[in-house]
Parts: structure tokens; C-alpha cells; sequence
């Protein structure tokens, strides 16, 4: 379902990515991992299509992704690609609700459908009686589920995770490590993770190891 090849990227004279390459399959969980600097950011956020390659290709479902401009770039991306960060970058001012619709009212959803949906999901993840809430009123772990829930309206080809732990203590990490295997088997999700967690990245499907920009095992 992705196919990145020869991906290149630098920042004036830093040369980030050398060259990568990575076939995925639908459903599949891929984890990355690599010590600081070793270029897992950048190749999320190339997958993601937040940023773009200096040169190399990148296929996401049959389509090209350097054939589309910016405005047909950022459709594609709220309808395809969910994001899940470190920190959960929800929206103080409004409810866990609101934050979920979010994504979906940009892609042109009526407001009942998005809310239908959004409720739907955050029934799934356990947060049925916290979807009135607004992030400071709960905890890290349920601002996260709100997020991973934020990721899923749209029903994305893939969900890309940058450190989703990170920002966890172990108990509730290891709860959201397995709600990733839980949305994968039960909406056939693919799920691409970089993180430090060990544990995490050993529970994927594969494990890609990234040093100086490569993918070397």
C-alpha cells in the first residue's frame, strides 16, 4: 500500500535521508526506531506527506504523491493519513467531541455524520463519559485515546505515530501500545510507529532499524 523509493532529503547541508527505501502492506504495524538524528521524524513526515523529498517516489495506494499540488496534497492527507504525535496537540477550547470532528467537518462531513462518528469512536476507545470534557479535564492517557480517536474519524489508509508513548507512564503506554493492535484487527488499520519503546517496536509486524538516514535491518 506504500512504496517509498530512494527517498532523499536534506536542510542545506545536512543530509538527513540518504536514499531510503520501504514497501508496506495494508495492516501491517511497522515500527522504526534508531537513535536521535538517524532521520525517523523526517521519513514519518515525508509517508505523512507533511513534508516532501528532495528527490526519490512515494506511492501511497497507486498515487503518486508528486503529481498533486498543495491544495489536492492536503485533501489527500486528511482523507488518508491519520497522525498520532507525542503530545497530543488537542484543542484547549473544545470538548474531546469537538476536537475528534475536527478532521472529519475539513473533509466536508455533515456535522451529524461527524459526530456520529466521532461518538461511535470514542465509545470504542472508553471515553463514552469523558466526550464532554475538554483536555484539561482529562487525564494523559485518555487525551491520547482522544487523539488516536482524532486520527480514525476519517477512516485513514494509515495512521502514523511519532513517539505515542512517549509522554506516558509504562501502564498507560502499554494500554495504548495494545489499542494498536486492537484497531488494526478490527478496522484493518495500517499503523506505522517511531518510537524509543523497545517493547513497542518489538510487538510490531517488522521492526526497521534507521542509523545515519538508511534503513540498515
Amino acid at each position: 500500500m506504500i512504496k517509498a523509493s530512494n527517498i532523499q532529503k536534506s536542510y542545506e547541508t545536512l543530509n538527513v535521508l540518504k536514499g531510503v527505501n520501504i514497501t508496506i502492506n495494508k495492516g501491517e504495524i511497522i515500527s522504526i526506531v534508531g537513535a536521535s538524528g538517524a532521520g525517523k521524524s523526517t521519513l514519518l513526515h515525508i509517508i505523512g506527506t507533511l513534508d516532501r523529498p528532495k528527490s526519490g517516489t512515494l506511492e501511497i495506494n497507486n498515487i503518486n504523491i508528486s503529481t498533486l499540488n498543495d491544495k489536492k496534497l492536503a485533501e489527500f492527507r486528511n482523507k488518508n493519513i491519520g497522525f498520532v504525535f507525542q503530545f497530543h496537540h488537542l484543542l484547549p477550547e473544545f470538548t474531546a467531541l469537538e476536537n475528534v470532528c475536527i478532521p472529519s467537518f475539513i473533509a466536508g462531513n455533515s456535522e451529524a455524520l461527524s459526530i456520529e462518528r466521532a461518538k461511535e469512536l470514542l465509545g470504542f476507545l472508553g471515553l463514552a463519559d469523558r466526550m464532554h470534557h475538554k483536555p484539561h479535564e482529562i487525564s494523559g492517557g485518555e487525551q491520547q485515546r482522544v487523539a488516536v480517536a482524532r486520527a480514525l474519524i476519517n477512516n485513514p489508509l494509515v495512521i502514523l505515530a511519532d513517539e505515542p508513548s512517549g509522554n506516558l507512564d509504562s501502564s498507560t503506554a502499554k494500554e495504548l501500545h495494545q489499542l494498536f493492535f486492537t484497531l488494526r484487527d478490527k478496522f484493518n488499520q495500517t499503523f506505522i510507529i517511531v518510537t524509543h519503546n523497545e517493547e513497542l517496536a518489538n510487538m510490531a509486524d517488522r521492526k526497521l532499524v534507521m542509523r545515519d538516514g538508511c534503513i540498515v535491518e
